[in-house]
């Protein structure tokens, strides 16, 4: 008996989307590493125009799991979301005195890289310093403040 073996990773892309990819990027940080329900939710309150073009994407790369591989779109997390540059159409707008000044109308390409919750690698958490026991390490809080001494009054 052969086992159904589940892709690494299910991948949608949108091309020349009418937007920088500086801009995206911002979008694409925020989701990065979220299970697709959070990335939905995050999307749907994001006020970002490019959140919609990304919204698009998500619901197209969890459409390729559920179609294509018989994975289950609610147990998928986003691995990789990325926002590549693309061609830059260059435009020119008339100027002062006969010139023309120079518009860059910037396109980028947006990925969605999906992967199954069990396939996800996990976040690296930060951890806090702290010593094994209070009795050998005093905190370094209390070590740095100098003593304050009483002054005695005089009568």
């Amino acid at each position: 008996m052969a086992a159904v073996e589940t892709p690494r990773e299910v991948r949608a892309q949108a091309k020349y989307v009418k937007s920088s990819a500086r801009k995206a990027r911002l979008v694409a940080d925020a989701i990065r590493d979220r299970s697709v329900a959070e990335a939905r939710t995050i999307l749907a309150f994001t006020q970002k125009d490019v959140a919609r073009d990304f919204e698009k994407v998500l619901k197209s790369a969890v459409a390729n799991a559920e179609a294509n591989h018989g994975l289950d779109g609610d147990t998928l997390v986003l691995s990789a979301v990325y926002a590549d540059e693309g061609p830059t159409l260059k435009r020119f707008r008339p100027r002062a005195r006969g010139r023309a000044g120079r518009i860059f109308k910037r396109t980028c390409h947006i990925t969605i890289k999906l992967v199954p919750v069990a396939v996800a690698p996990a976040r690296p958490r930060k951890q806090e310093a702290v010593p094994a026991t209070t009795e050998e390490a005093p905190p370094a809080a209390e070590a740095a403040k100098p003593k304050r001494q009483k002054k005695e009054a005089v009568a």
